[in-house]
This record gives structure tokens, C-alpha cells and sequence, in this order.
């Protein structure tokens, strides 16, 4: 396939700056692929198409205050910095975008109120640097400095201004491990009401952790989709996590449902020769697109993906790329709402 296929206008979606109260009142369209059937509800109903013993994959990585407001050294100008990925804790080294790019140079210092000093001391692309932040308390401090003045990274197509409430609204019920610069975005539907019906069935959720980059939201820019590159992001994958996908794969009964396109990367990542998963820590820079053969996941829960991007890829490799056009034809027809903070569907 190319990428053409993945091209389509957006002008009429209903695309959200927030989410629906509660979370699992967003709708819910569910695609069975065996019978081309598609059917319209909400998504608190989800459970109803898990049973005991089935596996719910899910992200645990949790999106930090990544935007930071500051002043040039000297000249006093403002500046954006944009935290991607830390390097070194030890030395407070972090990858970073800056705007406006042209004035920020190595050797540089930026000042983010009255605590925190970081120094340039590379160059990466043209917006990028390698800061260090000079700082003498341990992480933890800093991470709490930064969560207290940090915004948090809204996706680009959202308008508004982040919010202090956004530090709480972006992100999932799930969100532990400190990482991310985007919310697995199928996760946020879910709510402690949705959760105790899911284990009062009998399904194991299970957690996986991968550290969603910037990257996820770069359109592919090659027409020739075996000439895309994947951001690399770190993921983990416990013994326990990898055991209970294991079972349900050996097993005729159950199946392994992965939560948003984050988690089947990981879990498609974790692949040995003997078609199982294995456990571990990793980085993981797989594209998947249509065609792929699926190992792991059983079934998908996403959301409605922006055109030209990887998370549609994957979505139409799964789900049948002619039969998911289908479903954001109705999907549009029907007012679903699209993209991260929109509505979702479940492909099985």
C-alpha cells in the first residue's frame, strides 16, 4: 500500500479539545471482521465483549508536564523548550525541541523561573539540542520542579491553550510510569466503574509500559511506506505480563485484547522464533501497516486516527484496510468524534 491510500480530508470531523464526562460515555463503534458487521455503542458496554480469562493489554506510561516557558540568558528573550526524552538521569541530560530555534545555540543558558537553570550543550536537528539542566537536588526534585511549572503537550491539532487541569484530564486511569509526551489515547476511556466489571468477569489486565514520543504524531512523508522510520521509544514488558499472553495464546478459549496502537507495538515488538512473547526492557521502532500478520493481538481497542498516520496504518492493518474506510465512512455519517480525545472503536 501506499501512502495516498492513508489520504483523506478531515474539514467535517468533529474533532474534540477534551473528553466526554464520564470517560466511558464515549461512543463505541465495534467491527467484527469475520462477518464485514459494524455495530454502534458505548463504550462502557466494552465489557460485554470480554470474557473470563482473556487479556486486556494496557499502557501504563504516564504523559509528564513536557512544555517549558523560559527567558534567554542576556538578551531576556522568550523562549519554548520542549522536553522529548531524558538521557542521562544522572548528569539531568534531555533530548529537546526549542522555538524559536535560530537563537538558541550550545553554550547558552535558559532560565525557567527562580529554580531551574539548563545549559545547551549540543545540537541535534535543526530544532533540536541536548540540554543539561544544572541542577543539584536528585531527580526527584526536578521532576517536581518540572510537573509545577511544565504544561502539559496537548497534540499539536488541539487549538487551546493546555490547562492545569489537563495535567489530570490527558491522561489514563492506568497512567503510572512517568514518560510519555502523548496519552495512549484508547486507554482514557476507561473508569473505575469499567474496571471493577471487567474484573469481576474474570479478565487479567495486564500492563505493559512504552514511552510514547513526539514522534507518534509525525505524518509519514514517503509515498513508499517501506521507506518509513519509526521514532525509536522504550518499552517494557514484565515476566508476569508476558506469562498470562503466553496462556491465553496457548489457550482455544481466551484471547489477547491490546489497548491502543502503544501497546500492540510493544507486544508485536516482544515476538520470539516460537511465536510467544518474551519479556523484558527494549526499544522498539516497529511500523506496522497493512500487510502484516499479527502474532499476538487478538483484538484492538483505538481510536479514530488523523489520515497519514502510522496509528492508521496499524489500525487498517488489523482490522482490513477496505473494511475500516467503511467504518470511518459511518463513523462520520454517525458524528463519532475523532482523533485523541474522540471516540473509539473495538476491532476482533
Amino acid at each position: 500500500m501506499k501512502l495516498t491510500d492513508f489520504k483523506f480530508e478531515t474539514e467535517e470531523f468533529n474533532v474534540p479539545e477534551k473528553l466526554v464526562e464520564p470517560r466511558d460515555s464515549a461512543k463505541l463503534m465495534v467491527l467484527h471482521r469475520d462477518e464485514q458487521e459494524i455495530e454502534h455503542r458505548t463504550f462502557a458496554d466494552i465489557h460485554e465483549y470480554m470474557n473470563e480469562g482473556d487479556v486486556l493489554i494496557y499502557n501504563n506510561t504516564k504523559v509528564f508536564p513536557a512544555r517549558l516557558k523560559g527567558k534567554k540568558e542576556k538578551t531576556d528573550a522568550d523562549i519554548e523548550v520542549f522536553l522529548l526524552r531524558e538521557l542521562q538521569p544522572d548528569n539531568k541530560l534531555w533530548d529537546v525541541l526549542v522555538e524559536p530555534a535560530r537563537k538558541i545555540r550550545i553554550g547558552n543558558k535558559l532560565y525557567f523561573g527562580d529554580d531551574l537553570v539548563a545549559e545547551v550543550v549540543d545540537n541535534t536537528t535543526s530544532r533540536g539540542r541536548t540540554i543539561r539542566f544544572l541542577f543539584e537536588g536528585d531527580n526527584k526534585e526536578l521532576y517536581s520542579i518540572l510537573d509545577e511549572i511544565g504544561q502539559m503537550p496537548l497534540p499539536p491539532y488541539i487549538e487551546r491553550e493546555p490547562e492545569e487541569e489537563d495535567k489530570e484530564h490527558y491522561q489514563s486511569i492506568f497512567a503510572k510510569e512517568r514518560g510519555a509526551v502523548a496519552a495512549p489515547a484508547a486507554a482514557m476511556h476507561f473508569t473505575d466503574d469499567l474496571l471493577e466489571k471487567l474484573e469481576d468477569k474474570g479478565v487479567q489486565l495486564c500492563p505493559i509500559t512504552l514511552h510514547i514520543g513526539w514522534g507518534t504524531f509525525r505524518p509519514v512523508e514517503v509515498e513508499d511506506l517501506t521507506k518509513h522510520r519509526m521514532d525509536s521509544e522504550n518499552y517494557f514488558i514484565s515476566q508476569d505480563t508476558s506469562d498470562r499472553i503466553n496462556e491465553a495464546l496457548k489457550s482455544e478459549e481466551n484471547k489477547v485484547i491490546a489497548c491502543s496502537s502503544s501497546s500492540v507495538r510493544t507486544i508485536e515488538t516482544s515476538i520470539m522464533a516460537s511465536g510467544y512473547s518474551k519479556p523484558g526492557v527494549g526499544w522498539t521502532d516497529k511500523f506496522i501497516y497493512p500487510p502484516y500478520e499479527f502474532q499476538i493481538t487478538e483484538a484492538l481497542i483505538t481510536n479514530f486516527h488523523r489520515p497519514e498516520s502510522t496509528l492508521l496504518m496499524l489500525a487498517a492493518a488489523f482490522g482490513g484496510y477496505d473494511f475500516l474506510m467503511e467504518a470511518y465512512d459511518e463513523a462520520l455519517e454517525k458524528d463519532y468524534r475523532f482523533f485523541a480525545f474522540g471516540d473509539a472503536m473495538l476491532i476482533q
